[in-house]
């Protein structure tokens, strides 16, 4: 009986953010840094009575939950491929890219309503207590930051990177308002910054969105011009021509392909095929897969005289 070899078998590349023990520590760490610092700030925004603190603590209980969910999406990715999951679990990333940025974009409206209400009915500020904790947590979410910064090749990282890029901005809005109202008074400060602030991080919410959407729907990566990559395959030499080509995603930084490629002689396929797998991985391609197709010789036939 043939032999039926599932993914784990096969030679491409299957690893993903999962399998670099390194990469979930420092989720982990983020993890524990955000969430143990959102407490503090969250009892300092309300005693402070700052919207600008408030909104950044609620950032950061989103950026735990963001984080928490990377950790498991990860975790989720590097299950082996099954026989009824055989290219294995890597969209559990994309899952969790499109969770994160539905819960951005429903903080960002939170901060929207309140901030207008702030404006109708402006509310007393300690300023002097606002600006030293958000200092503290600029210091923090500036660390995490950091260790986020390595994987954005990564939608699910990216995704969670994202929740701490809102924080960083809202630890600045947070100081700045601060300052203003502890210097001047002036209280309006307070929501204009967070309204501010909600804007930028609304526009990349809808970017990540965007990608995640797209990479569930099966679509072209935007790294991929995949007109141009089908004329780059098609350059190999003894490639007749290259039809049926298909990109999409399979976890957060994994891609595959699969194309039908004429040729004119079978013998000649394993030098081929070996020239195809590396224009394809030159354009961050882990797992193609090429069918070849033998285009049939046709003799000439001379016209009788």
């Amino acid at each position: 009986m043939a032999k039926v070899g599932l993914a784990p078998n096969h030679p491409h590349s299957h690893g993903t953010v999962a399998d670099n023990p390194d990469q979930q520590r420092r989720l982990l760490t983020a993890l524990g840094l955000t969430w143990g610092f959102a407490g503090i700030e969250a009892f300092a925004g309300w005693r402070g009575g700052s919207l600008a603190l408030l909104s950044d603590a609620g950032h950061m209980v989103t950026d735990g939950a963001a984080l928490g969910l990377a950790l498991l999406a990860t975790w989720f990715a590097s299950r082996k491929p099954s026989s009824r999951h055989s290219y294995g679990f890597g969209r559990a990333e994309l899952f969790a890219a499109l969770i994160n940025a539905l819960t951005m974009l429903a903080v960002v409206a939170g901060i929207a309503v309140e901030a207008w209400s702030r404006f109708a009915t402006p509310q007393p500020i300690d300023g002097l207590l606002v600006s030293v904790v958000a200092i503290l947590g600029l210091g923090v979410n500036l660390f995490v930051a950091w260790l986020l910064s390595h994987g954005q090749e990564n939608i699910n990282v990216r995704g969670a990177f994202l929740h701490v890029l809102g924080d960083v901005l809202g630890s600045v809005a947070a100081i700045v308002a601060g300052v203003v109202v502890w210097l001047t008074g002036w209280t309006p400060i307070d929501p204009l910054l967070s309204l501010l602030i909600g804007g930028l991080v609304l526009a990349a919410s809808l970017r990540l969105l965007r990608d995640a959407l797209h990479g569930l729907m099966d679509g072209v990566p935007f790294t991929i011009d995949l007109e141009n990559l089908g004329k780059v395959l098609a350059t190999v030499p003894r490639v007749i021509e290259v039809h049926d080509l298909h990109v999409w995603s399979l976890s957060g930084e994994r891609l595959a392909l699969t194309a039908h490629v004429r040729i004119a002689n079978l013998s000649e396929w394993p030098a081929i095929l070996a020239a195809l797998q590396h224009g394809a991985a030159e354009h961050g391609i882990n797992h193609p897969t090429f069918q070849p197709e033998i285009t049939p010789w046709v003799p000439l036939v001379r016209q009788a005289r």
